[in-house]
């Protein structure tokens, strides 16, 4: 056991950010097994097919130990566009030069299981202006007759114009907009006991961007979930709100009460799903590019476009569509929709409603009360160039968030001297971005006692 709590530095220069990658890079490779793990839960009437891809030292004497003495166990969740092959990158490091035991999740429905590549075909909007649609269930698939296509322009300053797909009561589709975030819930549960068995593991848990709110919900609902290792990792949605809020120009705030009743919320109802296209690649290009290269970027504007349609070109065979804005965003009336709507469905009385629509409401929201596991500690990692991830915010907007909370957990913040909001993504001296020092931060915070608590 560690006798002194490691504490981490409020940031790295960019150049010991290169260095420590080269020092990560340089090491030697600890020989993986990678499995995927596709399996089927029932959840509110309905079946789910999920997945999981495991990386892990393939001699499992292997396997790193943390400061509790218990194997290390990595949990990672993929963005909004994303499935478990946007984390490999970052999963492979955890595994191949730590020796963690890494598993990337897929949210329910954005796993192409159509082909055994897992990569979608085509674009996510057809040439025909057929949008691409989850696959929640072997087999089954979302017909035309089952939505309405929208042109939404109410957010363009920050999207453009977005393409929404509206789904019809009555249609299978429908149904599992409403049912999908408890069914997320149990599918998460159950990776975490296949793989991760209390008695052996502790489990560290990373979402990245829009994954953050769904990984901070299940770690009060996970007893073995030790700490929230966050890198580019919104928080609960309660407290990701804050974050929106304060970075969406309310100016500084002076903690959770005001920027609740101030901010303009977002209202988008359960089952609206967003397509997504080469606009939200630019809705992030801009930013970093102007903070790596200053405001002489736009004189080669025409470069930039370029490079923004080579990386849709690149990324468009994963999943690109996205719900979760509802726990992200914390809209209430739409969780308390989905949950009428899904009780409807099953013909809940009364009292077995309003259970639901609790069990819904409170996605977005730690845990309170005695017998409910406390927030884990949680340690922030942030980019130089990241679009919404800022030291502002998170002074401003999240820390004071979490410490208004009934049990307020321990956090810490560091920010990385380089890197983007994709913190993978390659730059000059950095081939796999900052991926590799946040992965050895990571790992010396958790056999070094950060997390115990």
């Amino acid at each position: 056991m560690a006798t002194t709590i490691w504490e981490p530095p409020v940031a790295f220069s960019r150049s010991d950010v290169v260095a420590t990658s080269e020092a990560v890079l340089g090491a030697p490779d600890i020989p993986l097994k990678q499995t995927e793990d596709v399996f089927r839960r029932t959840v509110v009437g309905l079946e789910w097919d999920m997945g999981v891809m495991v990386y892990e030292p393939a001699d499992p004497a292997r396997i790193a130990r943390g400061a509790d003495g218990k194997k290390i166990g990595v949990f990672l969740l993929h963005g909004g566009s994303g499935d478990y092959k946007s984390m490999e990158p970052v999963a492979k490091l955890y595994a191949g030069k730590f020796g963690h035991k890494a598993v990337a999740m897929t949210f329910p429905g954005r796993l192409y299981l159509d082909d055994p590549s897992r990569d979608w075909p085509g674009d996510t909007i057809a040439p025909d202006g057929t949008p691409r649609t989850p696959i929640w269930k072997r087999g089954e698939h979302i017909t035309p007759d089952q939505y309405e296509i929208v042109r939404d322009d109410s957010q363009r300053m920050r999207y453009g114009i977005r393409t929404v797909l509206h789904a019809k009561p009555g249609t299978i589709f429908y149904d599992r907009m409403a049912g999908w975030p408890i069914a997320f819930e149990d599918g998460m549960k159950d990776a975490m006991r296949r793989h991760f068995p209390p008695d052996e593991y502790s489990i560290y848990l990373t979402g990245h961007s829009t994954g953050g709110p769904i990984v901070f919900m299940i770690s009060q609902r996970v007893p073995n979930v030790a700490g929230m290792i966050a890198a580019e990792n919104s928080s609960f949605g309660c407290i990701s709100e804050l974050g929106h809020a304060w970075s969406g120009g309310l100016g500084k705030v002076a903690g959770f009460e005001r920027v609740t009743k101030t901010a303009k919320k977002r209202t988008d109802p359960f089952y609206e799903l967003y397509i997504r296209t080469w606009r939200d690649r630019a809705r992030y290009a801009g930013p970093e590019a102007l903070g790596q290269e200053g405001p002489n970027v736009l004189m080669r504007l025409p470069w930039l476009m370029e490079e923004i349609f080579e990386y849709w070109d690149r990324t468009k065979a994963r999943p690109n569509f996205k719900a979760e804005y509802v726990i992200t965003h914390n809209i209430i009336a739409s969780r308390v929709a989905a949950a009428q709507a899904t009780a409807k469905r099953l013909g809940m009385n009364a009292a077995e409603t309003a259970e639901l629509v609790e069990h819904y409401t409170g996605f977005s929201y730690p845990l309170t009360g005695s017998g409910t596991k406390p927030v884990p500690p949680i340690l922030f990692a942030i980019s130089k160039d990241s679009r919404d991830h800022t030291p502002d915010v998170y002074a401003e907007a999240i820390l004071p968030g979490f410490a208004a909370l009934d049990r307020p957990p321990k956090v810490r913040v560091t920010q990385f001297g380089a890197g983007v909001h994709t913190y993978w993504k390659s730059e000059p001296e950095l081939p796999v971005g900052i991926a590799p020092p946040v992965a050895k931060f990571y790992h010396d915070a958790i056999t070094s006692g950060y997390f115990l608590t």
